[in-house]
């Protein structure tokens, strides 16, 4: 295959996503499969580095936590696609020490300092739906510093799920939240700036998604071993409790998690949805 009609690297559009698990099936057709000559591609290991970096003006695109929509001025989204969970997700999690019986004793929270999403997540579950305000925190992702500081720490990505599981009590927060809200929840959608609207639209996310799916037990034998977790759990996790497509449930937890976020005060305003072609 060659290069023509894809336009040089430099007229590429930037594009930029997490290393996680969760996002390999969205990039995996940008880097080993069909659309690799698209786009101009920008990797870094954590959502909100890659939010910073869209507010930045460094990439055109990139997969990031929807808090940041309500966050970052002239976003808009790319439809369709999405990392969410209809029900248990397994790499959002909140993890209390055993000797505490149930989330209403927890007093304080720390919050891993990669996520921004999950972060606003926790915080309307506890306000929200279980009536208590606790102290927070942030922490790098180390269960067991983070609980030597605090009743209750929250870990998302793949270290949400390889962390060891002695002497504590997980909570998978996408269970919480449908427990609450009979919904399921999004984590992350792709964004652009409205500016270079044009040049994402271009860009075929939808499709890369359904490439990446139809890899699914390739990109489980490169993970393996990258994130501890046999083939047959990432195989499962990925087709079992990750949702790519944004489906009218989804978006109506989408919608619910916003208006949730301002009552809250965690954002100052709901800003609706723009989707590219929309």
């Amino acid at each position: 295959m060659n290069d023509k009609g894809k336009g040089t690297k430099q007229d590429r559009p930037r594009v930029a996503a997490s290393s996680y698990l969760n996002s390999a099936p969205l990039i995996w057709s940008f880097v080993h499969g069909a659309r690799r000559r698209e786009i101009e591609w920008v990797t870094d290991t954590a959502p909100s580095l890659c939010a910073e970096m869209l507010a930045r003006s460094e990439v055109e695109a990139a997969l990031v936590p929807v808090i940041e929509y309500q966050r970052i001025s002239n976003l808009v989204v790319v439809p369709g696609v999405c990392v969410g969970a209809r029900s248990r997700v397994r790499s959002v999690v909140l993890v209390t020490r055993e000797e505490i019986d149930n989330l209403k004793q927890v007093r304080s929270v720390a919050l891993d300092i990669s996520s921004r999403t999950s972060a606003a997540m926790v915080q309307i579950i506890f306000r929200e739906f279980l009536g208590i305000e606790p102290e927070w925190t942030e922490s790098t992702p180390d269960v067991a510093a983070m609980l030597s500081d605090c009743d209750a720490a929250l870990i998302i990505g793949d270290p949400g799920m390889t962390f060891p599981r002695e002497r504590v009590v997980v909570y998978d927060l996408a269970e919480l939240w449908r427990k609450h809200t009979g919904l399921g929840f999004v984590f992350a959608m792709w964004m652009a700036r409205e500016s270079e609207m044009d040049r994402i639209r271009c860009v075929d996310f939808a499709g890369a998604r359904d490439e990446g799916l139809a890899h699914v037990e390739e990109i489980a034998a490169l993970y393996k071993d990258k994130v501890g977790l046999s083939f047959d759990e990432i195989r499962s996790y990925l087709l079992e409790n990750i949702s790519f497509e944004l489906t009218e449930e989804l978006r109506a937890g989408l919608e619910l998690f916003y208006r949730l976020a301002q009552k809250q005060k965690i954002i100052p305003e709901v800003r609706p949805l723009k989707m590219i072609g929309e």
